[in-house]
C-alpha cells in the first residue's frame, strides 16, 4: 500500500511543477487529461475564469462501450477536438497532469492532433 501512495504522491509533486508554467487563456485553453483505473476524462480549462470549455470522457453515455486502452483514448481525443472544432478553438496547451506522456496520454494527443488541435 505504501507504494501506491508513494507513487500518487510523486505524481502530485509533477503536477505542481508542470502547472507553475502552464496555464489557459481564453484564446489557448489548457487540455487536461485524468486517467483512472476504468476512466479517460479531458477537460479544456480557461483557467482566466476558471471555466470549462469543453469535456469529453469514456464514462460519458455515448461512449460507455469503450474501455481504458490506447486505441480507445485515440477516439477520445478525436472527440474532444471535434468539440473544440465546433467551438472554433484551434490551438490549445496541454497538460498531461503529471502523467508520463506515453501511452493512453499520448494516444489522446495524437487523436486531439488529427483533427487539426494545435499544441
Amino acid at each position: 500500500m505504501k507504494h501506491v501512495i508513494e507513487k500518487r504522491r510523486k505524481r502530485l509533486k509533477r503536477k505542481v511543477h508542470i502547472r507553475k508554467r502552464i496555464t489557459g487563456t481564453p484564446e489557448r485553453p489548457r487540455m487536461s487529461v485524468f486517467r483512472s483505473n476504468n476512466h479517460v476524462y479531458v477537460q479544456v480549462i480557461d483557467d482566466t475564469t476558471g471555466r470549462t470549455i469543453a469535456a469529453a470522457s469514456n464514462a460519458e453515455a455515448e461512449t460507455k462501450e469503450l474501455r481504458n486502452s490506447v486505441a480507445n483514448a485515440a477516439k477520445i481525443g478525436e472527440l474532444i477536438g471535434s468539440r473544440l472544432n465546433d467551438l472554433k478553438i484551434t490551438e490549445v496547451v496541454f497538460d498531461r497532469n503529471g502523467y508520463l506522456f506515453h501511452g493512453i496520454v499520448k494516444s489522446i494527443a495524437d487523436g486531439a492532433r488529427k483533427t487539426g488541435i494545435k499544441f
